[in-house]
This record gives structure tokens, C-alpha cells and sequence, in this order.
């Protein structure tokens, strides 16, 4: 069973950055496209970004330009650099492969406020 352990999320401002991490313990991890996700309150869980094997990169359009998703497979961890950070980015942010086949990790709480 694969674990998923997120980190990184926390309360920052309107405008300010986080840096997320994430790791995996599975074997094959360079094999997969992984993926980063968001829930927020009262909402259903939606694939913000996503990179796949040869590191060819996908966003929502909310995040577009704002998000930036890179990998190490030697680590086995994927990374969500955002940046000017809104009010609505605020949710639990989740990694997993593309699909959500794995079990889900407890998340990392981003709080974005004034």
C-alpha cells in the first residue's frame, strides 16, 4: 500500500507563497504522472496540477500561472510551488498519482487570509 505524506501548507496572506512537498513511499514512483489536489470546505476534491513521467505539466485554469508542479524521482517526491496566493486557494491540498487510485494522504491545510 502506497503512503502518501503531504507537508508545508500553512496560513500566509493574500499575495504570499508556499512551497508543498510530497512523498511516496512506493518503489516505481517515476513511472506515474502524480498529481496535486485541493479540497475545500463544502466542495468535492479537484486535480489542480499534475506532471507526468518526462515531466510534461498540467493546470487548472485557477491556478494557471500562479502554480508551479515539479518532481524528484530519485526522492520520490513531488513539489506545488504557488505563488500570489488568493482566498480561494484556501483548502486541504493532497497529493497522488493522476486517477486518485491511491490511498489518500491526511493533506496539508493551506489558510490563505488577512
Amino acid at each position: 500500500q502506497v503512503q502518501l505524506v503531504e507537508s508545508g501548507g500553512g496560513l500566509v496572506q493574500p499575495g504570499g507563497s508556499l512551497r508543498l512537498s510530497c512523498t511516496a513511499s512506493i518503489v516505481f514512483f517515476d513511472v506515474y504522472t502524480m498529481g496535486w489536489y485541493r479540497q475545500a470546505p463544502g466542495k468535492q476534491r479537484e486535480l489542480v496540477a499534475s506532471i507526468a513521467v518526462g515531466g510534461s505539466t498540467n493546470y487548472a485554469d485557477s491556478v494557471k500561472d500562479r502554480f508551479t508542479i515539479s518532481r524528484d524521482n530519485a526522492k520520490k517526491m513531488v513539489y506545488l510551488q504557488m505563488i500570489n496566493l488568493k482566498p480561494e486557494d484556501t483548502a486541504v491540498y493532497y497529493c497522488n498519482r493522476a486517477g486518485g487510485n491511491w490511498s489518500w494522504g491526511q493533506g496539508t491545510q493551506v489558510t490563505v487570509s488577512s
